[in-house]
């Protein structure tokens, strides 16, 4: 006779008969990842502490090992699984702009940039390079610092859209302040930079500035 296999929980989001909401909250999605680990605090019930102490989803991924830990219910293969959800989540989008694939919308362009700047604590002024069938050859982060007229060189601009063979640019930088309006200084240095780069044939095509959840398109305004 042939022996029986084990049967196992399939969970409470494949119980049969279970309603599952089509979009799942903060806590419902955060609770599965953190099933790892120990039963001492189910899954569900530390979601929402989490979700309820740091304000937000995106607040608890960016928390500090330190206050995780903190948490009851959060030990060694938890705090694991939080710690990597943020570089699972950056690479996911940066993998969507891969070097030879062509920009297909400027929605793409945005989550990436973002996904790249936004968490970052200080201003970053990078370039994404296009050549002209607008395929990505290369991004690059070339000035750090407060973005103005004396910390981003065009002629560095210049040369780095050379040395790739670039037909085309489009700029990003973030605003750690979380407020993605672009400033006057902004405004100067993009059009510097256009200025600069269409003495050699290369296109600005746009500049991107990251605030926390918020993407603003200096072209979309007329300003490229």
């Amino acid at each position: 006779m042939k022996q029986a296999s084990p049967v196992t929980d399939p969970g409470p989001h494949n119980r049969p008969g279970q309603v599952v909401s089509a979009v799942p909250t903060d806590s419902e999605l955060l609770a599965t990842v953190l099933r790892a680990g120990s039963n001492a605090t189910s899954a569900a019930a530390l979601a929402k502490q989490l979700v309820d102490h740091h304000g937000s989803l995106r607040a608890v991924l960016a928390a500090s090992e330190q206050s995780l830990s903190a948490q009851a219910g959060v030990g060694r293969a938890r705090l694991a699984a939080l710690r990597a959800l943020p570089d699972l989540a950056q690479r996911y989008f940066e993998q969507s702009l891969p070097v030879g694939h062509a920009i297909r919308s400027p929605a793409d362009t945005e989550r990436y940039l973002s996904a790249k700047l936004r968490d970052l604590p200080h201003e970053l002024f990078c370039c994404l390079f296009l050549d002209n069938r607008h395929r990505v050859l290369a991004f690059e982060a070339l000035f750090r610092g407060t973005i103005d007229g004396t910390s981003v060189y065009p002629r560095e601009v210049v040369k780095q859209a050379l040395a790739v063979n670039a037909a085309a640019v489009i700029l990003a930088h973030n605003h750690p302040s979380g407020v993605a309006e672009p400033s006057q200084a902004d405004e100067r240095i993009t059009r510097r930079l256009k200025s600069a780069l269409e003495l050699v044939d290369i296109r600005l095509l746009d500049h991107f500035v990251i605030g926390d959840g918020q993407c603003t398109s200096l072209a979309s305004r007329g300003l490229v």
